[in-house]
C-alpha cells in the first residue's frame, strides 16, 4: 500500500488537529505531530473533532522538529506555505512522501522554507493581505487529496452506495 504522511509542526488549535486526524483516518495517511502543541492530546475538543476515528490512526509524536527529521531521514518532504512560489498541483508526489504544515499562527519557519525552496508549495489564493491563509485542516485535506488523486486513490473506495436505492437500477 502507498504511504502518505501528514506532518503538523506545532499545531495550536485542537479542532484543526482533530479534523486533520479524521482526514488521515479516512484516507489511511499517517499523522506526525511535532511538539510543542497548543493543547494536550486528551483535549475534549480534539477528540470531538476526530470523533470515533482515533482507533484508525497511525500517529507518531516528536518532541521537536530536529527529532522529526532525525527519525525520518529518508523522507521526501513537501512544505506547504503561503510564502512558496510553486503551486501544490505542479508537483509529482512520490510514495512515502511527507506533507509538512506549520502552526496556524505563523506557518513553518522561514529558514526551513528558504533551505528547501524546490520543495515548498502553496495553495493559490486571492491577492489580498486580509486573506492570510486557508484553514489548516482545509489545507491538509486539499494537499492530501491531490497526492491521492495522483496515485489513483490506492485502496480507497471510489464508489458509494445509496441507502434507499440502487444505482444499478438506472443502468440498462
Amino acid at each position: 500500500m502507498s504511504v502518505l504522511n501528514i506532518v503538523l509542526v506545532e499545531p495550536q488549535i485542537p479542532q484543526n488537529t482533530g479534523n486533520i486526524a479524521r482526514t488521515c483516518a479516512a484516507t489511511g495517511a499517517r499523522l506526525h505531530l511535532v511538539e510543542p502543541m497548543g493543547f494536550k492530546v486528551d483535549n475534549a475538543k480534539l477528540k470531538r473533532a476526530g470523533l470515533d476515528y482515533w482507533h484508525l490512526l497511525d500517529i507518531t509524536y516528536y518532541a521537536n522538529l530536529d527529532e522529526f527529521f532525525e527519525k525520518n531521514k529518508e523522507g521526501k518532504f513537501f512544505y506547504f506555505s503561503t510564502k512558496a512560489t510553486k503551486i501544490y498541483s505542479e508537483v509529482e508526489y512520490p510514495d512515502n512522501c511527507y506533507l509538512v504544515f506549520g502552526k496556524e499562527t505563523a506557518g513553518l519557519p522561514e529558514e526551513l522554507l528558504f533551505k528547501n525552496k524546490e520543495s515548498c508549495v502553496r495553495l493559490p489564493m486571492i491577492n489580498d493581505s486580509s486573506a492570510r491563509s486557508l484553514n489548516l485542516s482545509n489545507s491538509v485535506a486539499i494537499g492530501a487529496y491531490e497526492v491521492l488523486r495522483q496515485w489513483n486513490f490506492p485502496e480507497l473506495l471510489t464508489q458509494g452506495k445509496l441507502t434507499k436505492f440502487d444505482w444499478a437500477e438506472q443502468e440498462g
